[in-house]
């Protein structure tokens, strides 16, 4: 199982906010849907394999929000950015008035959230990592076969909390590149890099005769 936690850190955790304005007043919700749908689709099909949990962060703490979003059941994801926004705001407009986790959509569940308990409880599933730019180079990276739990940031860094929480833990730091990149480009490249390893063509298989 591939798993992912983004920390979503600007979205209005109510859902109040335009999808005709993702950049701005949606916190980069334009991205995070982009995160979203590049961590589930193929070229025709879904990633039945992937989990994936977007955490936001929310000022005062008790309004975070999770939801996580299961391929091997989600459903009405589209590959734009915009209907998938429309979906991560619906599930996030529902979730104000349920005090408890509820299914928004299939394969798609959204509930209140501590943020510091969410990273602790991922990071402790088989072969976690954080992605982040000064970590090792992802081709050093020795990945148990079909499993990762991977956090990886929004377009804002992690909090200094964050960072302490996530250090704290000892979870190893993998770089996918000496650039920074968008959220959705990180996990593309992790996919490309696993996708290689299962083939048999990664940095993990031996190299051939």
């Amino acid at each position: 199982m591939r798993r992912f936690l983004i920390l979503a850190h600007r979205v209005p955790t109510d859902g109040q906010f335009t999808l005709n304005d993702l950049a701005g007043g949606a916190g980069r919700m334009d991205e995070v849907a982009r995160a979203v749908s590049t961590a589930f689709t193929l070229s025709n099909d879904l990633r039945r394999d992937t989990e994936l949990t977007v955490l936001f962060v929310a000022d005062p703490p008790p309004k975070a929000r999770r939801i996580v979003l299961s391929g091997a059941r989600l459903r009405f994801l589209n590959p734009d950015e915009r209907s998938t926004a429309a979906l991560l705001k619906n599930a996030l407009v529902r979730s104000v008035d349920f005090p408890r986790p509820f299914e928004s959509s299939p394969g798609l569940t959204v509930a209140p959230a501590d943020p510091a308990v969410e990273v602790r409880t991922f990071l402790a599933q088989p072969n976690p990592v954080w992605l982040c730019e000064d970590g090792r180079p992802i081709e050093e990276w020795a990945s148990p076969e079909g499993h990762v739990a991977a956090v990886v940031s929004d377009p804002y860094d992690p909090t200094p909390d964050e960072r302490d929480l996530l250090a704290s833990t000892g979870v190893p730091r993998i770089s996918v590149g000496p650039r920074s990149l968008r959220t959705s480009q990180v996990l593309d490249i992790v996919h490309h890099e696993l996708d290689l390893r299962d083939a048999g063509r990664g940095a993990s298989a031996p190299p051939a005769p």
